[in-house]
């Protein structure tokens, strides 16, 4: 691929895009506007999930409560074990079950406790993200049209630089170009430089042979960097 001064003034004025685009990519404006703009876009399915907890929790709630109720009806039939006692039942048997009756009863009890303390962390849980969600909704909207009025004040600036730029790649080869544009898109800049002695700005050397390959202005690709090394 030969270099010519027009990519060489096309990557020039590519500088001054890129100069730009760094400066908004770095403004308060549009860290603020990201940072919302992310958050909004997982608060939805956290909320859902936080919503879908909650059922749970009732759903947990609604079977201990039935389970303690199981157990209230059972203990209530010892309401008349002294009748039955006196119709010669079984003593141990009644006591078996009662003390089988108290350990379910602890046992539900143990639970119903663990929930209700899961339950209000939750509950604390979903009141705090729920206030974050409104702070980040007034953040989104404020920085989104901050950011928005960033980009308006630079749009003169962007215009003058995309005329340069096009004018300019209609006197370079197209192949030329979709390297050039590929390797921009992996954030390799500058993409066209020139050898340093024997050496790339990145540091890799080039030896004789592949020095011999810059000929006539040749440009090659460091094996490196990914650079495009041409001899000044």
């Amino acid at each position: 691929m030969p270099v010519s001064k027009e990519l060489l003034e096309y990557q020039k004025v590519d500088g001054e895009m890129r100069k730009l685009e760094q400066e908004i990519a770095a403004s308060e404006e549009r860290k603020k506007y990201i940072q919302a703009k992310k958050f909004m876009e997982v608060a939805r399915d956290k909320l859902d999930a936080q919503d879908k907890r909650a059922v749970e929790f009732r759903n947990l709630r609604d079977d201990l409560a039935k389970r303690v109720e199981d157990i209230t009806h059972a203990i209530a039939e010892f309401s008349e074990l002294d009748e039955m006692l006196e119709e010669g039942a079984d003593v141990a048997f009644y006591k078996k079950n009662a003390q089988s009756l108290l350990e379910k009863l602890r046992s539900v009890n143990a639970e119903m406790n663990k929930l209700i303390a899961e339950a209000a962390a939750a509950s604390e849980e979903y009141k705090k993200f729920k206030e974050q969600t409104i702070a980040m909704q007034k953040q989104y909207k404020e920085y989104s049209e901050k950011f928005k009025a960033l980009r308006d004040s630079h749009a003169v600036e962007v215009k003058d630089i995309t005329t340069r730029m096009a004018a300019l790649a209609k006197k370079i080869d197209p192949k030329i170009l979709e390297v050039y544009d590929t390797k921009r898109k992996e954030r390799i800049f500058p993409i066209v430089v020139p050898l340093n002695g024997e050496f790339c700005v990145c540091g890799r050397d080039f030896p004789l042979a592949q020095q011999g390959a810059l000929a006539g202005g040749n440009m090659v690709e460091c094996e490196n960097c990914h650079r495009l090394v041409y001899k000044a």
